[in-house]
């Protein structure tokens, strides 16, 4: 019988590409809401061009169901979020900064997950031992068909 050796095992780069290949399926897009700009035809001000920040392989999951958020009655609770998500990324991405949004432009296994936003809760995670990058969402979509 021999003993392993750590170089005998499985490496995390060796995963990285199974992983892109069978989980991040879909194509998303992070961006930053454009800053308003006024429209000279109304004299209004209408949101402006977003900035991609990233868009190519990757997938949304759902972090459990809806929670429940107590807070004190006219107080300010930051980040009263009931509808959690994970996005996942490649390790190239960049990391997705706190309100940066989130779309999928193509779904390859639930179209449900089309039309929808996601707001990152905070800047993407980073660890030593990692294959794909977590960014926390928090769903910014007000309804269905939105």
């Amino acid at each position: 019988m021999t003993t392993p050796t750590p170089s005998a095992g499985l490496s995390l780069a060796a995963v990285a590409p199974i992983v892109e290949t069978r989980i991040l399926v879909d194509t998303v897009q992070t961006y930053r809401p454009g800053p308003p700009v006024l429209d000279p035809a109304s004299g209004e001000y209408v949101p402006g061009p977003d900035t991609i920040t990233y868009e190519g392989a990757g997938a949304v999951f759902g972090a459990g169901g809806p929670g429940l958020v107590l807070s004190l009655e006219g107080q300010a609770y930051a980040d009263d979020t009931r509808n959690r998500y994970r996005l996942l990324t490649p390790l190239s991405a960049p990391l997705a900064t706190r309100d940066d949004r989130v779309r999928v432009t193509t779904a390859s296994q639930d179209p449900g997950l089309l039309g929808r936003v996601w707001r990152a809760l905070d800047i993407s995670d980073a660890n030593s031992l990692t294959v794909v990058r977590t960014t926390w969402l928090d769903e910014a979509t007000p309804t269905a068909g939105a």
